[in-house]
């Protein structure tokens, strides 16, 4: 019987003691050894493995008087895995730390008060999961230590309450304290778009400040999230600070799946023939000079394929966020992003500067920023860099068929909701007058305004034309309907038969200079094959019909 593929699994105990399939990451531990950075700041995007890393890394260090530490049962979690086999060295650190432990990923709240109270509540939880300790404390800090553990104490005890915690576990366990702090960006990414972003900055501000710069009692510290953000707001001062984004090499390969592992994972399950599709759907990713897949999507696809071995792809990692940056990208753009975003969906490049050092509240004041921001959270990938001056450069892509279909998803839903917003009168009483020429301008200016998603293929331009009117008031739309000898391309029809039936052939040319001829092929092809023939028989009199003709943003417009 396979292993259970561990889909949502983000606790390396539960992993580990659950048999779940597991694709050895344990090396990581060793190159945090070696680097021996104080406090080590990963970010990575969403569902790429951070929490599991965090948690592999509590398992590990944390000392066996801690109540979930890492007793002799808990060594057992590495048996087998390569950092057993990395040396003395590196086992010797196994149980042997106080380790303080918090994800920030409860703020994520509709006000600063909500966001305060989680945040307090995951401390006070770091607490209580240590109140081990208390039996052994002075009566002052014990006071102040239930206070905090029981979510009682004043707020402005909360903001040094962190390094409070590593004083007394340090004196306990006489070594000093790990401090693993998972997705702390959570906050400050809910905190401006709820509108309460420099509250938040100061608080996470005054957290780190006194755990991560100030602290006596710090061995090393851990922190992941999925966006750099600018030591000038909250790392202020923090010269102790490595950042590994996915620009960096080093720990390339411990977040997200790499080829082997992949191609390992498909052959364990019995379907090594969807190895290309697997490939195209979910690789793409670059993390310092490293390929990696996205390993939410591939265990989501596994699991399905395994199950079903006809089972299609799909973007399981779109499916687990709203993708807000992407559709402020779209609502914002103007006729250059429009373009921009045309170039990626059809394959090509675009070439940005790069910004690491930004803040949540200058993500949306310029392009670039929006640009920068999708590039470090995954919606797309370094083809090549550059450097220019004091600038790099980046030659961007988008990763994969998923990504694509999320930029594609999203800027179908912006068309549509916005087509609800315009008056389209003129381009209606157009259809039904056999004027030509304002189909032509209205059909045009709106496909000017909109981004292509299918490289000028018939099916766009089908779409587009299909979203523009199934707002006419009076009208029936059908899509390729059977009739005659084949499926006319749209139908706008009276419900009263003695009422007009529009018939619209659409086709596509390479070349401006084809427009006319295209458009009279067209007209000519819906008489040919008798596109009116089923709607005589049901009644219709009245006929109006198009030929209807597009390069790239430009149509031509023919009538009878």
């Amino acid at each position: 019987m396979k292993k259970t593929l561990p889909l949502g699994v983000d606790d390396f105990k539960k992993l580990r003691e659950n048999d779940f399939y597991y694709i050895d990451k344990t090396l990581f531990i060793k190159e945090l050894l070696d680097k021996r950075s104080q406090v080590s700041h990963f970010t990575r995007p969403r569902r790429f493995g951070k929490t599991l890393e965090l948690s592999m890394l509590k398992y590990f260090f944390e000392s066996a008087h801690a109540p979930d530490g890492c007793s002799d049962d808990n060594s057992s979690l590495f048996k087998g895995l390569k950092i057993m086999d990395a040396g003395e060295r590196y086992t010797r650190h196994l149980g042997q730390y106080p380790v303080i432990c918090i994800s920030l990923k409860s703020a994520r709240q509709p006000d600063f008060e909500k966001a305060f109270i989680m945040l307090k509540r995951q401390i006070a939880d770091e607490f209580r999961r240590h109140k081990y300790v208390t039996d052994s404390l002075e009566e002052s800090d014990k006071l102040r230590y239930n206070l905090i553990m029981n979510e009682t104490d004043e707020d402005a005890q909360y903001l040094d309450a962190l390094a409070f915690l590593s004083r007394i576990l340090n004196e306990y366990h006489k070594r000093k304290v790990i401090i693993l702090m998972d997705e702390y960006d959570v906050p400050l990414e809910n905190a401006y778009f709820k509108g309460f972003y420099d509250k938040m900055t100061d608080f996470i501000r005054s957290l780190f400040e006194s755990a991560l710069k100030t602290n006596p009692n710090l061995e090393f510290a851990v922190i992941t999230g999925c966006l750099r953000i600018s030591k000038e707001s909250i790392f202020t001062g923090l010269n102790n600070l490595e950042i590994i984004s996915i620009m960096n090499t080093n720990y390339a390969e411990y977040f997200g799946f790499t080829q082997e592992e992949v191609e390992c994972m498909l052959s364990y399950y019995g379907i090594e023939e969807k190895k290309e599709e697997a490939k195209k759907w979910y690789d793409g990713y670059f993390f310092g000079n490293t390929e990696v897949y996205n390993p939410w999507s591939v265990i989501n696809y596994v699991k399905a394929a395994s199950a079903d071995h006809g089972a299609f792809p799909k973007p399981y990692w779109a499916n687990t966020s709203s993708n807000s940056i992407v559709r402020e990208l779209v609502e914002r753009a103007d006729s250059s992003v429009k373009q921009e975003m045309e170039e990626l969906i059809a394959g090509g490049t675009i070439e940005k500067p790069v910004h690491e050092d930004i803040t949540y509240d200058e993500v949306y004041k310029t392009e670039d920023n929006l640009w920068n921001f999708l590039f470090f959270t995954g919606y797309l990938k370094k083809q090549s860099e550059r450097f220019d001056g004091e600038t790099i450069y980046l030659t961007l892509a988008l990763p994969n068929t998923e990504v694509k279909l999320i930029y594609r998803n999203t800027i179908l839903d912006w068309f549509n909701q916005n087509i609800k917003k315009k008056d389209f009168s003129a381009l209606y009483r157009g259809i039904l007058q056999r004027e030509t020429d304002v189909l032509e301008r209205e059909i045009s200016k709106n496909l000017m305004e909109t981004i292509s998603f299918f490289d000028y293929k018939e099916d766009y331009y089908h779409g587009f034309l299909a979203g523009l009117l199934k707002m006419m008031d009076g009208y029936i739309l059908k899509s390729n309907r059977e009739s005659g000898l084949g499926r006319s391309d749209l139908l706008l029809l009276s419900p009263a038969y003695e009422g007009v039936a529009v018939i619209m052939e659409l086709k596509i040319t390479d070349s401006f200079a084809q427009l006319n001829d295209s458009a009279r092929q067209a007209l000519c092809q819906i008489k040919e094959k008798k596109y009116d023939a089923e709607l005589k028989l049901e009644g219709y009199h009245t006929f109006i019909y198009y030929g209807i003709s597009f390069f790239k943003k430009l149509c031509r417009v023919i009538a009878e």
